[in-house]
């Protein structure tokens, strides 16, 4: 028997942008573990060799019930954006839920050591890539009738609340999807459109590994003697809040695991 999140997602068409890893390849999971019947999924990435087999390793896991379609799409690109949603065939274009995951951090440098390129990159995917997906749905969910409905879920960090030394960019950049995010709900407030916001703590995934560079050691000494929070656990909060009767906005959801207080207030066992 489906539960009612079942049935409220089911027939429904998700996009999850970076999808090849971390929080947004176990969302796609999560998703089609969760309406295994009529759902469709849009994965985007970079990488779109490691799309198919997130794509594949689906198909073996729920069956056919849920059709995925990998698109390779790097959302700082303003240009791939641009021709996204004219790319995708037919049956992919009615977008129900947009799930802007992709983002990156590079580098704990201060100012004034912190390096252009790097600057550059965390800007035009965490901020401009995110707005230009979203600029890119939303003439669909308009489309709709009663003001226009559909799910815009944004992936923040506590780094967006609680600014700390050696990450002046990246808490910048989800400060501003934050202040985005924000002003876009009070904006759609006629129509049916749902905004939400989901600030991780600290999570296990690669970004540790990107931000030095591919120096696996350090990023492991980020995680030393915790235990942070799983890409499967924001995962179900993102499912969660999508699967929410269409009158409810699950506007704002910070989750810490427990030994997390703040953005430098961590516990860490001996």
């Amino acid at each position: 028997m489906s539960s009612a999140v079942s049935k409220r997602l089911a027939g429904k068409t998700v996009v999850i942008t970076g999808a090849s890893s971390g929080i947004g390849r176990a969302t796609a999971f999560e998703f089609a573990r969760t309406a295994p019947q009529n759902l469709k999924l849009v994965l985007t990435a970079r990488r779109i060799d490691t799309l198919k087999e997130v794509a594949a390793d689906i198909a073996k896991e729920v069956g056919d019930g849920v059709r995925v379609h990998p698109v390779q799409l790097d959302v700082s690109k303003p240009e791939q954006v641009r021709g996204f949603v004219g790319g995708l065939p037919e049956e992919f274009r009615d977008v129900d839920v947009l799930v802007n995951n992709a983002g990156l951090v590079k580098g704990v440098a201060k100012a004034p050591e912190i390096a252009e390129e790097d600057l550059n990159v965390m800007f035009a995917t965490n901020v401009t890539g995110l707005i230009n997906m979203t600029q890119a749905i939303m003439p669909i969910y308009l489309k709709r009738p009663n003001g226009g409905s559909g799910d815009i879920i944004n992936i923040g960090s506590i780094a967006g609340r609680e600014p700390y030394v050696g990450g002046s960019i990246y808490c910048a950049t989800k400060a501003a999807v934050r202040s985005f995010t924000d002003s876009l709900r009070k904006e759609l407030i006629a129509s049916r459109i749902r905004v939400m916001e989901i600030d991780p703590g600290q999570v296990e995934t690669e970004f540790s590994v990107v931000r030095f560079y591919g120096d696996k050691s350090k990023a492991d000494a980020v995680y030393a003697g915790c235990d942070p929070l799983t890409p499967d656990d924001i995962a179900e909060v993102v499912v969660f809040v999508a699967g929410r009767k269409e009158n409810i906005v699950v506007a704002d959801t910070l989750v810490y695991p427990s030994h997390q207080g703040g953005a430098g207030a961590l516990h860490r066992k001996s």
